[in-house]
């Protein structure tokens, strides 16, 4: 859109390169504005801004600084997150805190969806903060080191059921790294991925990993405690398909 616009585009493959620093400089900008960037900004480049940078960052800091807010907090099994606008410095996500607003976590949210319900709550907060910088009412607040935790950046190995954790965490899981990293678990022997899970109530006393019930309504399997049920699956090679459609094609399965 910018190109479209005439609007001039940098696309540095990092700023570390002493060659951008001049050329963000010859701007001249009072502001500049990173989301999701997933570096520290060199101070070179915090310096040139007049006001200096911000940060639009998809957590209620200090809760959460890091590359993978989003995800971390259904991990964590969070009710709330939100977005704070952040005055940058060289911490990671250490700057205090211009304006924060909070967001309530969907008991079935996916993290792509918050994702993209944090995007536009972004946009919103950092244009009250631009509001509020320019009748100057804006009012940093200091993050309290004390309640910090940090979301590291997802990894493959994180993506894999173990049936022996408890069903709660692994709805979790499921809900959280969908569909940035979608999980992989084994259901009756066959590898899969797993797009939509739920938590069943209720206990079982089956060995972990064992499908106790098959229908339309989904696959269920035992955990090392509960049960979760398995919605939205995905074979080597195929598309994702519903539990149901998934046991047309393994009819064996229904007899368990």
């Amino acid at each position: 859109m910018a190109m479209d616009s005439g609007i001039a585009v940098f696309q540095p493959e990092s700023l570390k390169n002493e060659s951008v620093v001049p050329d963000l400089a010859a701007l001249q900008p009072d502001l500049l504005v990173v989301v999701a960037y997933g570096l520290i900004l060199p101070q070179a480049v915090l310096d040139i801004p007049t006001l200096g940078c911000w940060n639009v960052h998809a957590s209620l800091l200090p809760r959460w600084r890091g590359a993978a807010p989003v995800e971390r907090a259904i991990l964590a099994g969070d009710h709330t997150t939100g977005v704070t606008i952040m005055q940058m410095n060289s911490g990671l996500d250490t700057g205090d805190m211009l304006l924060r607003r909070e967001t309530r976590i969907g008991g079935q949210e996916t993290g792509g969806e918050l994702h993209d319900r944090l995007a536009e709550l972004g946009a919103e907060t950092l244009l009250a903060a631009l509001e509020q910088q320019a009748s100057g009412t804006l009012v940093p607040l200091p993050q309290d080191d004390d309640l910090a935790c940090y979301a590291p950046r997802l990894t493959r190995d994180e993506a894999e059921l173990d049936w022996s954790e408890a069903a709660e965490t692994l709805a979790l899981k499921v809900r959280a790294l969908n569909p940035r990293l979608p999980v992989r678990a084994q259901v009756a022997g066959e590898p899969v991925k797993v797009w939509e899970a739920r938590l069943l109530p209720g206990e079982v006393d089956a060995a972990p990993g064992q499908v106790i019930a098959a229908g339309r309504e989904g696959i269920d399997v035992a955990a090392g405690k509960g049960v979760l049920r398995l919605l939205r699956i995905q074979r080597a090679g195929r598309r994702p398909v519903s539990a149901a459609d998934y046991l047309n094609a393994r009819p064996e399965l229904r007899a368990r």
